[in-house]
């Protein structure tokens, strides 16, 4: 049982340092691999010397799946019009909830979930885009 916690803890921790990077980096579709690269890279060298080779693993899945969950809620905002150091403070401060959250039992497991779930909806909501729409405006 023991393990299942640690392997928990890095997954929750990976998930914190993918956030944290795609916050700090505010990527672009250009960014985003290698943010999720160096996210996965980080949460396994966390993972590995918390855990052993499970917790690597387990904080590079982590580390990935953060960083590409909160790139896509990272763009929604930004093209909402939010500016990108008040994104960037603001997912700073998540992750590091994400990172305190990780160390209570099972809910690293649910921050992936919860995570997953978050990206898919920020996906969907995004706003499509027509030229008419744009022809009205004033410049």
């Amino acid at each position: 049982m023991w393990a299942v916690y640690w392997i928990g803890v890095t997954l929750g921790l990976g998930i914190a340092i993918g956030t944290l990077l795609s916050g700090l980096i505010a990527p672009r579709k250009a960014l985003l691999i290698a943010v999720a690269v160096a996210a996965g890279a980080l949460g396994a060298a966390v993972g590995y010397f918390t855990d052993g080779w499970a917790g690597a693993v387990a904080g590079a899945a982590g580390g990935v799946l953060g960083a590409v969950a909160a790139a896509t809620v990272i763009a929604g905002a930004l093209q909402r019009g939010g500016t990108r150091m008040g994104t960037a403070v603001l997912v700073t401060v998540v992750a590091l909830a994400l990172a305190a959250l990780a160390f209570v039992p099972i809910v690293g497991y649910l921050e992936a979930i919860a995570v997953l779930i978050l990206a898919v909806r920020a996906r969907r909501q995004q706003p499509e885009r027509y030229a008419g729409l744009r022809s009205l405006a004033r410049d």
